[in-house]
C-alpha cells in the first residue's frame, strides 16, 4: 500500500509523532512537507515555483504559471497512492482543492489546536467540508472526539487514538535518586510554565533541597527564566534546552516527578493528549499534571499521579510536595502507571489503530 503522509512542517523537535507515522506506517510512506507553494516530497527534487523576475518572464513569454497543484496531483498519480494521511485538520483544509480531484481516500489526524483554537476553527469553516469529503477522522482525547462530533463530524468517522510513547521508555526503571521535578515541553501558552515555575516556588518552602529540571524552548522561555530570578531560584531551577528522546529518557530514570501544567487558552487552544506525559509514566514516573484534555484519559488521579484543576498552583505545589522523597507512594504510582499506559498507550498500539484506519479506508 502505498500512502501519502502530508505535514505542514517538516522534521520539528516537538512533533515527534510524526515521525513516528513515517517509519511505523504499514506500507511505503510518500512524505509531502511545507504548505502551499512551498509543499515538497521528501526525497526528491521538484520543479521549484520560479522567483519574481521568473513569473515577469513567464508573463512576458505567454508561458503558463506554475502551479503547485498541478505539481501535486500529477506526483500523487505517478507514485500511484491508495491512501493520504493529513497530519492537522486546518492542513487538510488547505489541501481540499486537490483531494476534490483525485479519488484517493483520506484520514484527517487532529492533534490540539487545529481542534480547538477558535480561529483555526473559523477559518476552515468549522471543518464542514472536511468533516464530509474525509473517510475517517482520527481524535487523540476522548474530550476532542466529543468536541469533533459536537463541529459535525460523524460518529462513524471518528477514530480514537492517543499518539503513544515508544516502548523503549517502558525499560527506564527509575531510581528517584535525584530529588528533583521534570518538565518536559514547549514554553507555550496552553502548557503554561510560569504555573510549574510558581508551583515549584512553594514546593521550595517544604523541600528547599529540591530541583526543578525544564527542558524545551519557546515564547515562555524567557518570561520564565525572568520569574525564577525574581524569586531568586536560581539555584533550585535549571532550564535546559531542547534535549534529545535519550536525554529525557536518562533524567526520567532519576529525577521524582513529572508535571505539567495544562490549560485552555484565550483563544480556545488547548492539548490533545500530550505524549511527554505518557513518555513519563510509561516510564514509571508519578505524573501531577491538570484535568486538561486527553490527560485524563492517561493519568488516573490517585492511582498513577494527581491531575489538579486548571490554574491551581497551590493544588499543584501540595501534591508534588507530598511525592517528593516519599519512595514507597512515588514506586507504587510509577509502577501502576507503567502498567497502564502499556497496556494501553504505546506507539505500537496507536499505530495498529491508524495502520487497521488506513487499510480500512482503502476498501
Amino acid at each position: 500500500m502505498n500512502i501519502a503522509l502530508f505535514s505542514p512542517n517538516q522534521n520539528v523537535y516537538s512533533e515527534t509523532f510524526i515521525q513516528a507515522h513515517k517509519l511505523g506506517l504499514a506500507g511505503k510512506v510518500f512524505y509531502y512537507y511545507g504548505a502551499g507553494q512551498s509543499i515538497r516530497l521528501e526525497g526528491e527534487n521538484r520543479r521549484k515555483s520560479p522567483g519574481l523576475l521568473g513569473k515577469v518572464w513567464r508573463k512576458a513569454l505567454g508561458k503558463p504559471r506554475f502551479k503547485t497543484e498541478d505539481w501535486l496531483l500529477d506526483s500523487l498519480q505517478t507514485h500511484e497512492i491508495d491512501v493520504i494521511l493529513i497530519e492537522y485538520g486546518n492542513h487538510a483544509h488547505s489541501l481540499l482543492s486537490v483531494l476534490r480531484k483525485v479519488d484517493i481516500p483520506f484520514v484527517v489526524h487532529f492533534h490540539g489546536y487545529d481542534a480547538h483554537r477558535n480561529d483555526i476553527i473559523a477559518a476552515c469553516n468549522d471543518y464542514k467540508e472536511v468533516f464530509d469529503a474525509a473517510t475517517y477522522v482520527v481524535a487523540v482525547s476522548q474530550h476532542m472526539k466529543a468536541h469533533l462530533q459536537e463541529l459535525g463530524c460523524s460518529p462513524n468517522k471518528l477514530v480514537y487514538t492517543p499518539c503513544g510513547p515508544k516502548t523503549s521508555f517502558k525499560a527506564i526503571t527509575p531510581n528517584f535518586s535525584q530529588k528533583a521535578v521534570l518538565s518536559v515541553g514547549r514554553f507555550v501558552d496552553k502548557k503554561a510554565p510560569y504555573y510549574t515555575v510558581l508551583a515549584f516556588k512553594e514546593v521550595l518552602e517544604k523541600h528547599p533541597d529540591a530541583q526543578l529540571l525544564m527542558a524545551g524552548a519557546g515564547p515562555l522561555l524567557n518570561t520564565c527564566v525572568n520569574l525564577v530570578r525574581f524569586h531568586n531560584m536560581q539555584d533550585s531551577v535549571q532550564f535546559l534546552g531542547v534535549i534529545s528522546p535519550e536525554q529525557v529518557q536518562e533524567y526520567l530514570g532519576k529525577v521524582q516527578v513529572f508535571t505539567q501544567h495544562s490549560i485552555i487558552t484565550q483563544n480556545g487552544d488547548r492539548e490533545g493528549t500530550p505524549v511527554g506525559v505518557m513518555e513519563a509514566s510509561l516510564a514509571g514516573l508519578p505524573v501531577v499534571s491538570t484535568q486538561h484534555a486527553g490527560i485524563p484519559d492517561v493519568i488516573l488521579d490517585g492511582k498513577t499521579g494527581y491531575l489538579v484543576p486548571e490554574h491551581d498552583v497551590h493544588a499543584m505545589a501540595e501534591k508534588i510536595s507530598d511525592l517528593l522523597g516519599d519512595t514507597e507512594a512515588l514506586r507504587s504510582m510509577g509502577l501502576k502507571g507503567k502498567e497502564y499506559i502499556s497496556a494501553h498507550f504505546t506507539l505500537e498500539h496507536h499505530l495498529d489503530i491508524l495502520n487497521k484506519t488506513l487499510k480500512e479506508a482503502v476498501c
